[in-house]
């Protein structure tokens, strides 16, 4: 089965260049080509590092459990949630067929399936994909908004809580359907528009929350914001006694413009699901070729690593950092996300601080990279200050966003450690 899409960038439908797939049996594989046009354009900017701007198909190689497509398509595909919520849609369709009497779907989904099943008004960043028919996928449903608004919270949160506990209907996998997006991994989730239309993130509580996460990343949003990091704006709406993070969408301006985005996997060249340990060090070392904005963005970078060091936030894989395209196949930070306080992990990075330090999640190792970020040990000192002081409030701040004390205490370990200790005597 072949098939060739066509690749748009942004809202004014400016192609770019053609998609192809191809499978055979179980075998798939997929390739980018860009347009002449925009060989020629004087405008005209490599997608990502890995897809140079040069004539001719460039094949990807899947690796492991990796995407079958390039990076910076792979990352507007369905997050882990997503993809849950597309299975079991295309199991109840095949399901309703049959009871119709009507010949059932493929078993099987392909990967251009899945990357097809995003719904085009939400999908992370500026690539739109457009079928053979000359329809952008995936397209509005007749009759249905593909983003409802905050108002329908409530039908979001039992149509996912559903999901979640096996007992979904056709209709609550209508509602999600087309939902997916990539900003964040299983737990769940789906896109919204806030009160004044805005297109945000509204991420839940899940059944098997043992604590209170979607407060807890809330929190954690608020302190970065404190300790001077970009970080993406972020609130809790309650929705009948459900805490439901509300995060706003930075891949669009505030007139609903997309704006193109890139993981840290991407920007690095890499399959995040290789296997393979990653560092802080080489996302520093793509800044300095891809960057817009380099020691600034490395200063953030820095402040970043001690922020996750000093909350715990564990879980910081290269897909939970982000780029945003600044001009001219230059990149820049995208504001911090998916930040979390775990206080049950073991307190070791995703993504390393660097090669010689391993997964350690300590300040000594923060300290071991100064001179490779370009600091000072003064400022370096400042920014340490500056975020151990923001963290520090982390109990004031969580009771000032409503979070009750069980909940804080709940929280306890993953801000009080020998680490902080250590960023105090400093």
């Amino acid at each position: 089965m072949k098939r060739t899409l066509e690749v748009f960038l942004g809202e004014n439908s400016r192609r770019i260049g053609t998609l192809h797939h191809d499978r055979s049996g179980a075998r798939e594989h997929a390739a980018f080509t860009y347009d002449a046009a925009w060989l020629e354009a004087p405008d005209g900017f490599p997608l990502a590092p890995g897809l140079p701007r040069v004539r001719g198909p460039q094949f990807h190689r899947r690796v492991g459990e990796g995407s079958v497509f390039p990076g910076i398509i792979a990352d507007t595909e369905p997050d882990g949630w997503g993809r849950r919520v597309i299975l079991r849609d295309h199991a109840k369709q095949r399901q309703l067929a049959r009871r119709a009497g009507a010949s059932p779907a493929p078993a099987a989904l392909t990967a251009l399936d899945f990357l097809l099943a995003v719904d085009d008004g939400s999908r992370v960043g500026a690539l739109r994909f457009r079928d053979e028919e000359g329809r952008f996928q995936r397209t509005r449903e007749p009759g249905r908004r593909t983003t409802p608004p905050l108002l329908e919270l409530r039908q979001i949160v039992a149509a996912s809580r559903a999901v979640e506990n096996s007992r979904e209907t056709a209709a609550d996998l209508a509602y999600l359907r087309g939902r997916g997006t990539s900003l964040g991994g299983l737990r769940p989730k789906c896109a919204v528009l806030d009160a004044d239309g805005s297109p945000a993130i509204g991420k839940f509580p899940s059944v098997q929350d043992s604590r209170a996460v979607t407060k807890g990343e809330v929190l954690a949003l608020e302190l970065a914001r404190l300790a001077g990091i970009n970080a993406a704006e972020a609130r809790l709406v309650d929705s009948e006694g459900v805490p439901v993070a509300l995060i706003r969408r930075f891949d669009r301006t505030p007139d609903g413009k997309r704006l193109l985005y890139a993981s840290a996997a991407t920007l690095l060249g890499v399959e995040s699901a290789s296997g393979e340990d990653h560092s802080y060090t080489e996302i520093l070392d793509a800044l300095r070729v891809h960057g817009a904005a380099v020691q600034e963005d490395a200063e953030e970078l820095w402040r970043r690593m001690a922020f996750s060091i000093l909350i715990t936030n564990v879980d910081d894989h290269l897909r939970n950092h982000g780029f945003l395209h600044a001009g001219r196949g230059l990149w820049r930070l995208a504001p911090a996300f998916d930040l979390n306080p775990f206080p049950d992990r073991a307190r070791e990075l995703k993504t390393w601080i660097s090669p010689d330090t391993g997964p350690a999640a300590s300040i000594e190792a923060l300290q071991s990279v100064i001179p490779y970020f370009r600091l000072t040990p003064r400022r370096a000192r400042a920014i340490l200050r500056e975020v151990a002081a923001a963290v520090a409030t982390w109990r004031k701040t969580g009771r000032r966003l409503g979070l009750t004390s069980p909940e804080l205490e709940a929280f306890t370990e993953a801000f009080e450690h020998p680490e902080s200790a250590a960023a105090r005597q400093l």
